[in-house]
C-alpha cells in the first residue's frame, strides 16, 4: 500500500515491524507471515519495492553476480516459474524479478510504501518497540527488524560551491525515476567504484563529451556479458538444487568454487594461461583460480600485474594506461568490479581522465568542476561516490534501546554486533546482514536468506519456550568484533582504504565491518550458537528473569 497527501497516521500494535522493502524485508515478511502466522509489517521510505534496486537508476546499472545465482532459492517453483535473460541482468530486470516475488506471495497487503521510519524506542515495561514515521503513524511491536541495506545512504561530498552550480547534478544512488538524457551533454563523473565504471561506460557512448574524475585507479575485469541460451535456461531449471549447494559452499556465496591451487605453485606459463582464460570468461570467476590471492601479496602481485597488462594493451595512450593502472591496493581487496568495456572508453575521442590526486578537486564551480590545476565544464556531475555503506542507514535512524543507550552513542567508536545480527542494549532488535556479518562480502541472497531464517527460528524459539526478550550477553559483542577484526587480519582486505572500513566518509571510525571468514564459515558459526540454545545471548523469561544456558531447550 502506498501513502498519500491525505494520509491519515496510524497506530498499531504488531509483532514485527520490518524496515526496508528489498530483498531482506520481502523474504523476512514473507517468512514470519507464513511460517510463524506473526502480524509483521513492512515500512518502505521509498515509493516502490526493491530497495537498491529501486534505488540505483544510473546508466548501465547491472548487477556483478551472475543471474541464476543472484535469486532467492526458497521456493522451487519460483526457480522454475521466473526466467532470467542475461549472464548479468540489468537493474530493470532484477527489479521485475522483486516486483513478481512481491505479487507471487501477495506481500503488498503488509507493505507501507513513502513512509520513513524516523525513530525507534524500546519500552523496557512493555517490552515492545515503539516505531514511528514521518508520516506521524506509532506502531507497537515485540520485534524490530532492520533490512536497510548494506548500501542505501548516499554520500556526497561536501564540494565548495555545488549549490551555485547551474548545471544538473545527480548522486548514482538516487538516480531520477525517469533517467536523464545525457545525449550531447557535457559530462563529469566523479568516482570510480563499481557504479562509476558502470555509469561512465554507458555515459561515453551518447555524452558529448565525457570527463572521468579518478581519485583511485581501480581494479577491473569484463564481464563477458551475453543472453542466456535456451540450453543454459534448462540447465538452470533442471540443477537449482546443485547451485544452491555451490553457493552454500562457495566462500562467497556465488556460483562458483574457487581452485585449492596456489598461485605460485604453479609454473609461470600455467599461471598466466589459467588468467587468460579467467579473463575470456569474464566476471567475478577470474579471482577463482588461485586459493591464496587474498591471503599472499605475493599471489596477489601476480593477478595484478596480469590486470595491469590487459590495460595497458587495451587503452592507447600510454599516460591515461599509466594512471588506469596505477592501484595502490592488492587486486580484490576493495569491492571487484566487472565491466562492459571500461577500459575501452579511453580510447574515444569525447572521454578524458582527470587525476585528482595530481590535481585534487577544489570546488564545483557555477560551469563545472575545478582542480587545483584547471577547471572543467560540465553540463551534468554525475556523483559516483558511494555509500555511507554497512551502517549508515541504521545510523540516520534514532534508534533508542535499554535506559537511554542511542545506536549513535553504542557504536560511537565503530559498529559492535554479535554475529552481525543483534547489538547489545537494543533487545529484541535484529540487524539483518548487519556490520559483522559476511554481507558486501558474498553474493548478496546468500546472506540475506541466511540471516532472515536464523532470525525466523530465532523468533520460533522464543514463542516455543517463553522467552520475551534476546540480546546479547555481556562482552559477547567484544568478542565477536575481536574475531572479524582477526579473520580480516588474516587477509590482505584491511591494506585498502576502501569503504568496508569507512574510508570514504570523513570522521568515520576505521573499523573493517564485514565479516571476512567465509560465508560457510560464519553459518557453521551461526548455526552452532543456536544449536547450544543461542549461547552468547541473554535470554529472559516473562518473570523477568534471564534463562540460563544449561536451562534452555
Amino acid at each position: 500500500m502506498s501513502t498519500s497527501t491525505t494520509h491519515r497516521p496510524a497506530t498499531a500494535t504488531l509483532d514485527a515491524v520490518i524496515i526496508g522493502a528489498g530483498f531482506s524485508g520481502m523474504y523476512q515478511l514473507l517468512m514470519l507471515r507464513e511460517k510463524l502466522g506473526l502480524r509483521a509489517r513492512v515500512l518502505e521510505a521509498d515509493d516502490g519495492v526493491g530497495g537498491t534496486w529501486h534505488q540505483n537508476r544510473y546508466p548501465g546499472a547491472r548487477c556483478d553476480s551472475e543471474s541464476h545465482s543472484y535469486c532467492y532459492t526458497f521456493s522451487k517453483e519460483l526457480l522454475e516459474e521466473w526466467e532470467w535473460t542475461e549472464r548479468y541482468p540489468l537493474q530493470a530486470e532484477i527489479l521485475r524479478y522483486l516486483n513478481h516475488v512481491v505479487d507471487r506471495f501477495d506481500l503488498r497487503r503488509d507493505i507501507q510504501l513513502e513512509t520513513r521510519v524516523t525513530a525507534a524506542r524500546f519500552d523496557a515495561d512493555a517490552n515492545q518497540w515503539v516505531v514511528r514515521t514521518d508520516k506521524g503513524d506509532e506502531f507497537r511491536a515485540t520485534y524490530l527488524i532492520t533490512g536497510l541495506g548494506c548500501l542505501s545512504s548516499t554520500n556526497v561530498p561536501n564540494f565548495p560551491g555545488l549549490e551555485n552550480f547551474k548545471g544538473k547534478w545527480f548522486h548514482t544512488g538516487a538516480w531520477p525515476r525517469d533517467g536523464v538524457d545525457l545525449t550531447g551533454k557535457t559530462v563529469g563523473v566523479i568516482g570510480t567504484g563499481s557504479t562509476g565504471i558502470q555509469a561512465a561506460t554507458e555515459i561515453a557512448s551518447t555524452a558529448k563529451h565525457l570527463t572521468i574524475f579518478q581519485r583511485t585507479a581501480n581494479f577491473s575485469v569484463p564481464a563477458r556479458n551475453a543472453p542466456l541460451t535456451p540450453e543454459f535456461k534448462t540447465y538452470i531449471k533442471e540443477h537449482h538444487d546443485d547451485i544452491r549447494a555451490v553457493t552454500h559452499l562457495a566462500p562467497n556465496g556465488h556460483g562458483f568454487l574457487i581452485s585449492d591451487r596456489k598461485a605460485l605453485d604453479v609454473t609461470p606459463e600455467e599461471r598466466e594461461a589459467l588468467y587468460e582464460a579467467g579473463w575470456q570468461k569474464g566476471g567475478l570467476e577470474f579471482r577463482a583460480g588461485f586459493r591464496d590471492l587474498l591471503t599472499d601479496k605475493a599471489a596477489n602481485d601476480t593477478a595484478a600485474e596480469f590486470i595491469k597488462r590487459k590495460i595497458r594493451e587495451t587503452v592507447k595512450d600510454p599516460e591515461t594506461a599509466r594512471l588506469l593502472s596505477d592501484f595502490d591496493h592488492p587486486f580484490s581487496t576493495k569491492r571487484p568490479v566487472v565491466d562492459s568495456g571500461y577500459f575501452e572508453i579511453f580510447n574515444q575521442p569525447n572521454v578524458s581522465l582527470v587525476d585528482v590526486r595530481a590535481e585534487p578537486i577544489i570546488a564545483i564551480t557555477p560551469t563545472g568542476v575545478a582542480t587545483q590545476a584547471a577547471e572543467y565544464d560540465c553540463d551534468v556531475i554525475v556523483f559516483a561516490t558511494g555509500f555511507d555503506a554497512i551502517t549508515g542507514a541504521l545510523l540516520n535512524i534514532d534508534i533508542t534501546g535499554l535506559d537511554g543507550l542511542t545506536i549513535q552513542h553504542a557504536w560511537a567508536e565503530g559498529p559492535k554486533t554479535y554475529l552481525g545480527l543483534q547489538v547489545a542494549g537494543f533487545p529484541n532488535m535484529f540487524t539483518i546482514t548487519g556490520p559483522g556479518s559476511p554481507s558486501v562480502l558474498a553474493n548478496m541472497p546468500v546472506p540475506i536468506e541466511q540471516h532472515v531464517e536464523w532470525i525466523t527460528d530465532c523468533i520460533a524459539y522464543m514463542r516455543a519456550h517463553d522467552i520475551t526478550r534476546i540480546e546479547p550477553a555481556e562482552g559477547s559483542d567484544a568478542r565477536w568484533v575481536e574475531h572479524v577484526n582477526e579473520v580480516a587480519n588474516a587477509t590482505l582486505m584491511p591494506q585498502a582504504g576502501s569503504w568496508y572500513l569507512g574510508a570514504n566518509i570523513p570522521g568515520k571510525p576505521r573499523v573493517f565491518m564485514p565479516y571476512a571468514g567465509s560465508m560457510p564459515r560464519y553459518r557453521a558459526i551461526c548455526n552452532d550458537v543456536a544449536a547450544k540454545g543461542y549461547e552468547g545471548f541473554t535470554l529472559m523469561d516473562h518473570s523477568g528473569g534471564s534463562v540460563p544456558v544449561d536451562k534452555r531447550k
